[in-house]
Parts: structure tokens; C-alpha cells; sequence
């Protein structure tokens, strides 16, 4: 940015040399305030010189004129600076004129030369301004060999300012050529209008009407500066003729040469707008799918940027439902000039136009292809595009004109980019609300995995009669197996395994409404006799459980389970199966590995007072060293390569083959077996298995 104040220099040097040029004007063949008359003519025209060239350096210096695609701002503040100058000459004439018609006009008149200078300086300043705004325009987005051409003219033009000074005259065939070289310069930059093609059809108006404005202004100093230099009775010195002839010319020439390419430019307009408006829409579109609006929004945008490019007399946009809301209802249609009776009329025709590979279609003579036959009004040009992806169809849009042939391959390929835009941000709005459906569903399950994980018991009950070893892994990232262990008083352990139905977030909430009950149930009854009958036997338990779960669990759902009371002071145990596995057992004097198969129904099956006779109750001596292994059917039905199931024989067999020793041992025997049966394979259901080992050596009760 220049520094103001070496510019404010400029403008007290302009004030000086107009001062000399005043009092050079008003002592023409008389003396004036005791200065000699008729001063050197190379003074004067040094004076005038040196106020033109500081008014136009000045004028240099300013910011630039145009910024960004401000045209109109720049025709805009010259009109009005324009405006201001010429009402200052207006002024300045209609003085004169009223001091003439009362006094008698002599040759040397003050009046006369006084008006006669400030004229000539606020024509300068008039010049200076046009020049500069026409700079502004003709470097719009120029080259630099422009910009140095430019620079050539203004030196070329501020030379013919010293030419005046030099004490010789120059042949006129060079001073003719030279003048008329630098004209033809001016109108080889009078041709840069580039800035024309920028303007829409209004602002083309409003830039005729300035530019026209700007020529008056021009030609009424002109006119007046021309009847000045005739004028027999205005004494005044010398003017720098070739620079106000050339740079007048300039200003004059480039305004009709933008006048005239403005004008010429007008019937393009409709084009430009055309273009930007659907360029416009594109942005429009690209934002909808940066925000990712909703489906709605996307499609009231689509519509409105096909009607307003494409200038359709009447429209129809009927949406489908999205693949995420299949089983919501259909979206209301969008429509434009056209009634519920004419979308009925319409509708049965767009399914046998679009076939399954086709997916725009242009009829430009409906009348006679009969086609959209008994619309409220006729229409003569019809487009009708798919909003199809591969996997989806987003619907169809329909445009209408009243022209005959009012559809082009050039509007085909514009709606073409509309809804190709608009079903890609339909997707990515799919994909996006996929996205957030499984992080909520992942979210869900990690925390169904946090709760399910603190339902299993961390601490394995420890006694003197017995060892017990767990192992429990989830098929997915939530199980529905589960145990849990429970101590009574009188030396007694209260075990209970199941398996939930389902997965997932559902079953860990089943396993802790199964936890609960079985916590609630095995609480000590205050009103029992015996101390015995304070706790539920297996039997009924397992109908207590059921009439609980019959209020909380979906009738979908059912839950197997094996409940299991252990006395070591009776030496003995009784459990229940509610539809569960069967319990491995090893009997240590006999020496042999046997099934206890019993009946039982599952929980929540029969969800009456029938219950109870489905489920058995059944009672069990064991022996120091006795072995029982319990698990759920992931172990059994484990499967090979082959599919084959590993099976209730085999785990009998690997049970006869370690009883003997520690529980924790059996586990992994057992576990590593059934690993290495289904090794290479996914875990084909929950496992889980608990070895509970009776002491060899019983404590003495």
C-alpha cells in the first residue's frame, strides 16, 4: 500500500502548479498583482504539465479499483465522481453565464478565465479517474505482457507532456504519426473487455447505463474545452494538447468500445445465468451431501435444481422408500403445477417407460406419441429420469415443458449429473446411517459383554470336601451360558448352570434375570420348621423359577438349566434338569463313568401349573473321589472338518481316562480334547464345563 503521505505530496504540488496556471490565466495582457504580463508560454505549460502529472500519479498510487469481480462497484463510483465534476462545470457556467448578462463581455474577462481554469483542472481530475478505472478493467485476469503494454502507454502518454516543453518544434508528419501511433495503441487496450462475459443480464443494464453516463460526462467537458479554444474573447494560455487529445480519446474510445460489447453481449446472458444457475445447483447438491442432510432434504433439492436449470413447466419427483426404512411409509411425493388427478394419471405410464437397463427417457412430441395422455393441462416435451443405484431404486423424476422439442442431449446430461449427485449422497446418507447403527449395536454389545462378564462368579468356592475347576468361552462377543455357585449354611453348595436361547444383548440380559432368581430363590425361608426346608429342593426350584420367568421372559425364549444342592453332612446331592445336558459322572467304587439321564423340560416352555410334573427331582450318594462333570451342549455337539459332532461317548471316555486326577487337570484334559477335535474351526457355540471333584479324604463331620 502506497504511504499517504508521499501521495498527499503529490497533491500539493497539483495545487501549486493549478495556482500558477490561475494566475499565469488571469494575467494575459495585464499585469496582476504586480506580476508581469504575458508569462513564458513554457511556463505555463510546465504548470499544467506538472498539475496533470500530479493529479494522475496521484491517482496511480490509490488501491486498486477493482476488486474481486466488482465491475459494476467500479463503473459505479465513477459515474458518480463523474457526476460530481460535471455538476461543478455546470455550476461554474451558469456563474458565468449570469455574470455575463450583466456586465459588458470584454476580451481578458477575470470571470471568464477564472471559470476557464478550474474547468480544465476538474477535466484533468474527470481524466485521471476514467483513465485508472479503465486500468482496473482491462487487467482483469491479464497476462503480464498486458501489464507491461499498459505501462508503455503510460509513459508514452505522460512523454507527450515534456514534448510540449521542448523549445523546437517537431516535423508534423512525426508529431501526425506519433499521435497517431498512441491512438491506435488506446484502441488496441480498448479491446480488452473481458470483464463483459462476467456479468449477468442485469448487471450488463445497470453497466450500459453507467458506461453511458460516463461518455456524457466526457463529452460536455469536451464540448466546453473545444468552445473555450474558439472562443475570441476567453484570453487564456496554451493547453498540453497532445496528452488531453490522446488521453481523452482513450477515455471516449474504451467507453464505447465496452458500451458496444456490453450491448452485443446482452442475448449471451440468458446462457451465463443458465450456466452459473446450474453450477449453483451443483454446489447446492455437493454441500446437501458434505452435511449429510436427511433423505427429504436431499430430494427437495434435487427438485428445485431441476425446475429452476432446466425451467420446466411442471414437474413430479416421486420418492421411494430408503433400504434402511423399508418399512416406513412412502415418502410424499414432490410436485410442481401438477394436481393429485394428473400424478394418477401419470403414474401406471412411468413403470413401462423405465425398463430394468433404461434409465432416462426424452419425449419431445407428446401430442403425438399420446404419451401422458389426460394431464389437466397439455405438455409438449417430456424428461424422465431413474434414481437408480445398482442394489436400490430412490425413485424417478419427471419434467415438463409446453414447447415442443424442449429437451436437448445438452439438459439430458445436466439431469443426468443431478441424480446421479443426488442417489450418490442417498447412499453415502445409507451408508452413513449403517455406520452409526452398527457402532450403536457394537456399543450395546460391549457393554452386554461387561455385564455378562461380572455375572460369572470370580471366586470359586473352596472347601475341605471338594475341588472345583470352570471354564466358560463365548461363541460371540455375548454368551448365553452361565453358572453360578452359592454357599448354604450346614455345609451345603448350592450349584446352578444354564444356557439362554439367543444371543447377544438379549440373552446377557436373560442370564442376569436368571442370577437374580437364582439368588432371590435361595434365600432362607424365616418360617420353615426344619433347617432343612429353609432352602427350595431342585424340584422346586426349578418351578419357582419358571412361574418367575413366565412374567419376564418372550414367549420366543425358553432357558435350560441343571440345579444341584450338595450336603456333605449327608454325603450326598439332589438336582434338577430343566431341559439341560445330561450330568458326566465318575463313581469311584464302581469304578465306572455313567450318564445321569433324567427328565426335565426347559424354563419358560410351559408357562402354567403343569410344570412341575416335567421336571424330576433326584438324589445321589457320592463317594470321596466321585467325579461330576457338568457343561453346556457346546461341548458335545462341537463339530470336526467333517461336521461330525464330538459327542457325549467321547467326553464319557476322556473322563474315564483322568478322573483320577485333580479337577483343575480334568478340565483342561477335557477342554484340550474338544480344541484339538474341532481345531482350525470357529467356536460353534458357547462352552462352558465345571468339574467338581469330591476329596478322597471327606472330613470328619
Amino acid at each position: 500500500m502506497p504511504n499517504f503521505r508521499h501521495a498527499a505530496w503529490l497533491l500539493v504540488v497539483a495545487g501549486l502548479c493549478w495556482l500558477m496556471l490561475l494566475l499565469g490565466s488571469l494575467s494575459q495582457g495585464r499585469a496582476v498583482l504586480g506580476l508581469p504580463p504575458d508569462w513564458p508560454r513554457w511556463l505555463l505549460l510546465a504548470a499544467q504539465g506538472g498539475f496533470a502529472a500530479s493529479i494522475f500519479l496521484y491517482a496511480r498510487l490509490q488501491p486498486e479499483a477493482l476488486r474481486g469481480h466488482g465491475f459494476i462497484a467500479v463503473l459505479r463510483r465513477l459515474f458518480w465522481r463523474g457526476l460530481v465534476l460535471t455538476a461543478g462545470l455546470v455550476a461554474l457556467l451558469a456563474l458565468e453565464r449570469l455574470r455575463a448578462a450583466r456586465v459588458l463581455a470584454l476580451p481578458g474577462n477575470s470571470l471568464s478565465a477564472t471559470t476557464y481554469t478550474i474547468s480544465l483542472g476538474l477535466f484533468i481530475l474527470l481524466l485521471a479517474q476514467t483513465l485508472y478505472s479503465w486500468r482496473a478493467l482491462v487487467s482483469f485476469r491479464s497476462s503480464g505482457k498486458l501489464r507491461r503494454e499498459w505501462l508503455a502507454f503510460e509513459l508514452l502518454l505522460g512523454a507527450t507532456l515534456l514534448l510540449q516543453l521542448i523549445p523546437w518544434q517537431l516535423p508534423d508528419f512525426l508529431q501526425v504519426g506519433s499521435m497517431l501511433a498512441l491512438g491506435v495503441f488506446g484502441v488496441y487496450l480498448s479491446g480488452h473487455q473481458r470483464w463483459v462475459a462476467y456479468l449477468s443480464q442485469g448487471q450488463k443494464a445497470q453497466a450500459i447505463f453507467l458506461q453511458l453516463g460516463v461518455l456524457a460526462f466526457l463529452l460536455v467537458f469536451l464540448q466546453y474545452l473545444r468552445g473555450a479554444q474558439t472562443n475570441s474573447l476567453l484570453l487564456v494560455p496554451p493547453t498540453q494538447q497532445a496528452f488531453l487529445v490522446l488521453a481523452s480519446f482513450f477515455a471516449v474510445f474504451y467507453a464505447v468500445a465496452g458500451l458496444l460489447v456490453t450491448l452485443f453481449n446482452l442475448p449471451i446472458a440468458d446462457v451465463y445465468e443458465q450456466r452459473r444457475a446450474e453450477i449453483l445447483s451443483l454446489q447446492q447438491l455437493s454441500q446437501i451431501i458434505q452435511r449429510g442432510q436427511t433423505a427429504p432434504e436431499i430430494y427437495h433439492a434435487l427438485f428445485t435444481s431441476a425446475v429452476q436449470t432446466i425451467r420446466a413447466n411442471a414437474a413430479w419427483l416421486d420418492a421411494q422408500l430408503q433400504p434402511t426404512d423399508q418399512a416406513g411409509p412412502l415418502p410424499a411425493p414432490l410436485a410442481h403445477e401438477l394436481t393429485e388427478a394428473d400424478l394418477a394419471a401419470m403414474r401406471p405410464q412411468l413403470a413401462a417407460l423405465l425398463s430394468d437397463e433404461k434409465t432416462e427417457f426424452i419425449d419431445n412430441d407428446l401430442l403425438r406419441s399420446q404419451r401422458f395422455a389426460g394431464l389437466s393441462r397439455p405438455y409438449r416435451s417430456a424428461a424422465v429420469l431413474a434414481l437408480r443405484s445398482p442394489t436400490h431404486d430412490y425413485g424417478v423424476l419427471v419434467l415438463l415443458k409446453d414447447e415442443l422439442g424442449g429437451f436437448d442431449p445438452e439438459d439430458l446430461s445436466i439431469l443426468h449429473t443431478f441424480t446421479t449427485q443426488t442417489v450418490l449422497s442417498l447412499e453415502n446418507l445409507q451408508l452413513a446411517q449403517e455406520a452409526r447403527v452398527s457402532q450403536r449395536a457394537q456399543d450395546e454389545l460391549r457393554i452386554a459383554a461387561l455385564v455378562q462378564e461380572r455375572l460369572i462368579p470370580k471366586h470359586l468356592p473352596t472347601d475341605n470336601w471338594f475341588e472345583i475347576s470352570t471354564y466358560a468361552q463365548a461363541a460371540k462377543e455375548v454368551g448365553g451360558d452361565f453358572y453360578d455357585f452359592l454357599h448354604l449354611p450346614g455345609q451345603r453348595l448350592a450349584v446352578l448352570i444354564g444356557d439362554v436361547s439367543g444371543k447377544g444383548v438379549t440373552a446377557a440380559f436373560h442370564t442376569a434375570q436368571m442370577k437374580g432368581i437364582f439368588h432371590a430363590l435361595m434365600q432362607p425361608n424365616p418360617l420353615a420348621k426344619k433347617d432343612r426346608d429353609r432352602y427350595p429342593d431342585p424340584h422346586r426350584f426349578m418351578v419357582l423359577a419358571n412361574e418367575a420367568l413366565t412374567h419376564c421372559l418372550e414367549r420366543s425364549s425358553f432357558i435350560t438349566a441343571s440345579f444341584y444342592l450338595i450336603d456333605y453332612e449327608a454325603g450326598g446331592f439332589s438336582f434338577a434338569r430343566a431341559g439341560h445336558c445330561h450330568t458326566l459322572y465318575y463313581h469311584s467304587i464302581k469304578e465306572e463313568v455313567s450318564y445321569f439321564r433324567s427328565e426335565g423340560l426347559g424354563l419358560g416352555i410351559l408357562r402354567d401349573d403343569s410344570y412341575g410334573r416335567h421336571v424330576k427331582n433326584q438324589f445321589w450318594d457320592y463317594n470321596p473321589g466321585d467325579v461330576m462333570v457338568i457343561y453346556t451342549d457346546g461341548i458335545p455337539e462341537a463339530r470336526n472338518g467333517e461336521g461330525d459332532e464330538y459327542g457325549e461317548e467321547r467326553l464319557a471316555r476322556m473322563l474315564e481316562q483322568c478322573f483320577y486326577q485333580s479337577a483343575e487337570e480334568i478340565n483342561q484334559y477335557i477342554r484340550h480334547d474338544v480344541q484339538e477335535f474341532s481345531k482350525g474351526l470357529p467356536l460353534h457355540d458357547d462352552q462352558t464345563l465345571l468339574v467338581i471333584k469330591f476329596k478322597a479324604s471327606q472330613p470328619q463331620v
